[in-house]
């Protein structure tokens, strides 16, 4: 079936290239003449999200301390991860029956709402407040960038487009850290934030003009026009608000000294999460069976384990090497190139025999698990020179890169062209929710070592033994990425 433009060509809706069928000499190239505006403006806008995050982990520790938010650390993280669901979930639905041009220009408002008021916060809570819109906007125009590359792009140039939206993180990595940490130690860190309001202008006008043309018109069907209508407590806005105040309770709870409140209150997070878990994802997802569900699965655990050790980098680096913050950035900067680097190989080899994406995925995951041990063992041995973390962070993104190219592409082809937007909200929805988990666990230990004054060191032991578990889980997982075809019965073709 014909994925290039996401749906079938009819009298009112034209697709962004004509049908496979009908163009002999297919384009070779994301930047040939049909998509080469889309693609700017989807690069443009992966690199806007890319800049505010290496940014902001590289000054985080910074602007904890100036707002007495040491203690709740991880939620400087976990705020945006956790909103983060609710703007995935909502676009993905929504572009499935609109197109993603109203997703991502709501998401944009929205992020640039979230930077203003993190930047002009006097308090930690007024600033978590600013990290959870940022989180909603982040959440939209991430799921809008690998919704759009489903709907626009024919499969032989999809996987070049993964590998451009992780080149996309190249110069942020880059200029990123550098600049937001030259800013954080010599102006205020505010000015981060201040720094995105024109950028994200500049990303809007550049991209949302190419996202019209993917609208659906409203003479078609969709499963979601087509499926019956749900109570709204059934819908995809409720289970987001669920699993968001569910996650969000469980992490909360950690962070309290009372047990007798702590376990309750953490059985109940979980209690309310994982019915809305389910109720938000593909079917199969919890029990990762083969296809989609393991490919949700793949992607959480990739990114727990990578975002999850990267939060926590600068904060080692700072606080038990003492780095500035522009020095500890570069340890961000040398795992995003690195990642580009990795997503290109997996890129030139992708389709080189049918376990090429698989044998990816666990390629990757033990790359990455090396990594991981490298920077634990550098910032939790003082004697060790802090700069070798940066080394090991770097071999960390290589292999970080070679999986989640190969695990995306192989995803994002087993997902029908309908449900493009909701497989790919799933898959940005499992990557922040893993990510939010990962860093509020990290504070939650931070949290538990300053109540029992044992340290910061070993709390970080903690969360690098966490993340270096995910790793290897994700080695064993590899091989259910991709779905067994069910035998052909009689008369089935």
């Amino acid at each position: 079936m014909s994925q290039q433009a996401g749906k079938t060509t009819d009298a009112t809706e034209e697709p962004l290239a004509p049908p496979g069928t009908a163009e002999p000499q297919p384009a070779e190239s994301v930047f040939a003449g049909p998509y080469r505006a889309l693609t700017l403006g989807v690069i443009l806008s992966v690199s806007m999200v890319a800049f505010e995050s290496l940014g902001v982990a590289t000054v985080l520790p910074g602007i904890a301390r100036k707002l007495d938010g040491l203690g709740a650390y991880g939620w400087g993280l976990s705020a945006l991860m956790l909103a983060n669901i609710i703007g995935t979930v909502l676009a993905g639905r929504s572009a499935d029956r609109r197109g993603p041009w109203r997703p991502a220009a709501s998401g944009m408002l929205v992020f640039a709402a979230g930077c203003a008021l993190a930047g002009s916060a006097t308090s930690w809570p007024l600033f978590l407040l600013g990290r959870f819109a940022q989180g909603l906007g982040v959440g939209a125009v991430m799921a809008m960038a690998y919704t759009v590359i489903g709907l626009a792009y024919p499969a032989h140039l999809r996987a070049r487009m993964f590998a451009l939206l992780s080149s996309a993180w190249t110069i942020p990595s880059l200029i990123g850290p550098v600049i937001t940490g030259t800013l954080a130690d010599h102006t205020t860190w505010r000015a981060v934030f201040l720094l995105m309001l024109p950028i994200i202008a500049v990303a809007a006008l550049l991209t949302l003009p190419g996202l019209r043309r993917l609208n659906r018109t409203g003479d078609g069907e969709t499963a979601a026009d087509t499926a019956p209508a749900l109570p709204w407590w059934k819908g995809p806005l409720a289970g987001a608000v669920l699993l968001t105040a569910g996650t969000g309770l469980l992490l909360q709870a950690l962070l309290l000294e009372n047990l007798a409140l702590l376990i309750p209150l953490s059985l109940l997070g979980v209690a309310i999460a994982l019915p809305a878990l389910r109720q938000v994802t593909p079917e199969g997802t919890l029990t990762a069976r083969a296809g989609l569900g393991a490919g949700t699965v793949i992607r959480g655990l990739l990114c727990g384990a990578y975002f999850g050790s990267e939060a926590y980098l600068p904060l080692g680096l700072q606080e038990l090497h003492g780095m500035s913050s522009t020095t500890a950035g570069l340890g961000l900067s040398a795992g995003a190139i690195t990642w580009v680097l990795g997503s290109a190989l997996q890129a030139k080899r992708d389709g080189k025999g049918q376990g090429s994406r698989t044998g990816g995925v666990a390629l990757g995951f033990a790359v990455l698990l090396a990594g991981v041990a490298v920077i634990a063992l550098v910032i939790l041995t003082p004697s060790i020179p802090g700069w070798i973390a940066i080394v090991g962070w770097g071999i960390g993104g290589i292999g970080m890169g070679i999986a989640f190219n190969a695990s995306t592409t192989e995803t994002m082809e087993q997902a029908p062209a309908e449900r493009q937007g909701e497989i790919s909200g799933a898959l940005q929805l499992a990557q922040t929710l893993a990510t939010g988990v990962i860093a509020g666990l990290g504070g939650a230990a931070i949290a538990i070592a300053q109540h029992y004054d044992v340290g910061t060191r070993a709390a970080l032991f903690g969360l690098f033994g966490l993340t270096a578990a995910l790793s290897l889980l994700g080695v064993l997982l590899s091989r259910r990425l991709r779905a067994t075809p069910a035998p052909a019965g009689p008369g089935v073709s």
